[in-house]
């Protein structure tokens, strides 16, 4: 596996160090809306503790870069680096925070030229690098560029690396007009990290002096050495992980890697859990709202990955959403610290500036989860009652203390807390809950229960709850669905009756709750809540392969789970035949750790039978282990297997599961690698 500025299956090419090395060592788009209401933001000048020094980086940085959407194809060139920092400026980005404009690998010739200079490609910067430097300047921007702390950076094409060339590199960068550089990991022959990415450091501080160029210096060695430990004396932001891929749970394994260095963070020296991937479409927009939420609240730096010319309004609203970007970059410069985390249900708290608290609830789980804290429990001195402002419904309210939501599935509410003497101006919050059934069999009555709870010191008046689907589905009440009032912690709890129709096809159906009520002084309030109804389909009496199977669910680590192939690299269908221990398999799924398939049983099946192990054409990095759920119950484990071991056996009992799924863990030791099949995976029914 060979990514961008990620351990790339650790074929790094790792050659002998010559002595020379060891002594250096537009489109029309929609513009981005402003919210009604901003929430309060102390202007960087009055920031506590800002770091001392160049002054760089006080804030996380905001802008682009094209990676994520390019790779080194041929529309990353001067023409998509011009337009994009036009789009900056024309759809309110520069506006809401993001300035750099930064070019990823491919932009040089493979070769030097006969000075040792670095030569920009002139098929793709046909003007050359400052040409464009100066054009992204003329807009009130900034540019970045990229180049590795080896002799070659991570493209197979050779591109030149910095490594032996530090002073020469940093100062053609400043020269051209370059205000940041992304210095990646690959080909570094070996070379102690630290001294690697010091000489850069030095180089750079050097470029400065000369041309008055200050330079955001972006160390990316993939979290291999823990540059959070060290790299605060030596750059402004550091990698904490791999790379990022388009998917759920990439995003989601970056995420939990990244939360637990909050202490490291500041401003001037910040973990960077890489790139966005809001808008490339790998995501759901839930998905996509989440992840953008915790990269927010973890203070991470924000650097647009997806191709503005073709972003959808969607996209926009995600990225330009002023009170979240907000708490991105509070100048506190406070990293969220992790509340709780139980059962994938994650509470994260951050301390603003302002004295008030950004708080993310944060659902890892497939289905909605009620999530919760308090206001004294996230850091707020204890008072009658507080403002709670909802940061992606613009929308505020008071609260007794209590800060909980029932988020959806991989969903995030992301509230600013604070202790308000103007609470009672403030409708009271109001929860709305989701229970009963996630799965249901078309022409089956299913039950579903909602509860509307009032969190306000205030009572919720006049309040109504109806529960809506898709059209033919028959959805009763079965219990009250209004009440007068709701005093603080009061519940309207209603049951309802839902029946899919006898034809409804398998797969995920929509039902929303809506709630609406009255604050004392008449003003109006609503709440909602969107979650999926499963339709199922039992599998069939008999053996039946998994890979043939409809799989309620699939996350994985780096691209999608494929069928009958290995997992391959990041698209669809690039995978290869599964092979164990040279043993080549024509029926399984391929995956990359960490993973989860889940299947709909039903109560009917008896036994889960695969061979299981790490796909041979990882070489020997991979480490992996696979575990079999039924239920809530582990019933079948691998140890931790790598290409050493031969494939692996598991025959799991699933007697009488609804549901079965199917793990795969990263081993303890990260991700590198762990290509993991599940072999000739079938159900017995």
């Amino acid at each position: 596996m060979r990514h961008r500025c990620f351990r790339p299956a650790r074929r790094r090419v790792i050659g002998a160090l010559s002595a020379g090395l060891l002594a250096t060592v537009g489109l029309a788009l929609p513009a981005v809306a402003q919210p009604a209401h901003p929430a309060e933001v102390i202007p960087p000048a009055s920031a506590p503790g800002a770091a001392p020094g160049d002054g760089l980086a006080l804030t996380p940085p905001m802008g682009f870069n094209n990676w994520n959407s390019t790779h080194c194809r041929a529309e990353f060139n001067e023409a998509m680096v011009k337009g994009i920092a036009d789009i900056f400026v024309a759809k309110g980005l520069k506006d809401a925070g993001y300035q750099y404009v930064n070019l990823d690998d491919c932009w040089a010739l493979p070769q030097r030229d006969a000075n040792g200079k670095l030569v920009p490609d002139p098929v793709r910067f046909p003007n050359g690098i400052k040409a464009v430097a100066d054009y992204v300047h003329s807009k009130g921007l900034k540019i970045g560029i990229y180049t590795s702390a080896g002799t070659k950076t991570c493209n197979s094409a050779g591109f030149p690396g910095g490594l032996g060339h530090e002073k020469s590199d940093a100062q053609q960068f400043a020269d051209w007009g370059i205000d940041y550089l992304k210095y990646d990991n690959c080909n570094n022959q070996g070379v102690d990290a630290k001294q690697r990415y010091r000489t850069m450091r030095d180089a750079l501080k050097a470029a400065t002096e000369t041309t008055g160029r200050p330079i955001v210096y972006s160390i990316c060695e993939w979290g291999e050495n823990k540059p959070w430990e060290w790299a605060g004396e030596v750059g402004h932001l550091w990698r904490t992980t791999g790379d990022i891929s388009d998917s759920w749970g990439s995003m989601l394994s970056i995420a939990k890697q990244n939360l637990p260095l909050a202490k490291y963070a500041g401003p001037g020296h910040w973990n960077d859990p890489d790139m966005l991937e809001v808008g490339n479409g790998g995501m759901t927009a839930t998905e996509y709202r989440s992840h953008f939420s915790l990269w927010s609240i973890m203070a991470a730096p924000l650097l647009i990955g997806t191709d503005l010319r073709k972003a959808n309004a969607e996209t926009y609203e995600i990225l330009g959403n002023h009170e979240v970007i907000a708490v991105d970059q509070d100048p506190l410069g406070k990293q969220g610290t992790v509340v709780s985390s139980e059962g994938g249900r994650w509470v994260v708290a951050k301390e603003m500036a302002d004295g008030s608290r950004a708080v993310a609830l944060f659902n890892e789980t497939d289905r909605p989860q009620h999530i919760a804290t308090t206001a004294t429990g996230v850091g707020l001195p204890r008072a009658t009652a507080y403002r709670l402002r909802d940061l992606w419904a613009h929308k505020d309210y008071n609260t007794a203390g209590a800060i909980s939501a029932t988020v959806p599935a991989h969903g995030t509410v992301l509230y600013r807390a604070s202790a308000d003497s103007r609470w009672a101006s403030y409708p009271p919050a109001a929860e709305l809950g989701l229970g009963g059934t996630a799965l249901t069999e078309a022409g089956a009555a299913a039950q579903v229960d909602t509860t509307l709870t009032d969190l306000g010191r205030t009572p919720a008046q006049q309040v109504s709850v109806r529960l809506t689907g898709p059209d033919g589905w028959r959805i009763k009440a079965t219990s009250p669905t209004r009440a007068a009032s709701l005093p603080t912690g009061s519940k309207l709890a209603t049951r309802w009756q839902v029946t899919a129709p006898t034809g409804a096809a398998p797969g995920a159906y929509d039902l929303t709750v809506s709630a609406d009520y009255r604050s004392p002084g008449g003003e109006k309030a609503a709440a909602r809540l969107v979650s999926a109804l499963h339709v199922v389909v039992a599998p069939p009496s008999g053996s039946s392969y998994a890979s043939e199977l409809p799989w309620l669910s699939a996350l994985n680590g780096w691209g999608p789970v494929e069928k009958n192939t290995s997992v391959g690299e990041n698209d669809a269908g690039d995978g290869h035949p599964l092979t164990l221990g040279g043993t080549t398999y024509a029926k399984g799924l391929g995956v990359h750790a960490p993973s989860e398939v889940t299947y709909y049983t039903g109560g009917r099946c008896s036994r889960f039978t695969a061979q299981v192990g790490v796909d041979d054409e990882e070489g020997t990095a991979g480490t992996v282990g696979f575990e079999v759920w039924a239920d809530d119950a582990k019933v079948a484990s691998s140890k931790t297997l790598t290409n050493a071991d031969p494939a692996t056996a598991l025959d799991a009992a699933i007697g009488g599961a609804k549901t079965v799924r199917l793990v795969v863990t990263d081993g303890g030791d990260g991700v590198t690698s762990d290509h993991g099949d599940w072999a000739d995976a079938a159900f017995t029914c």
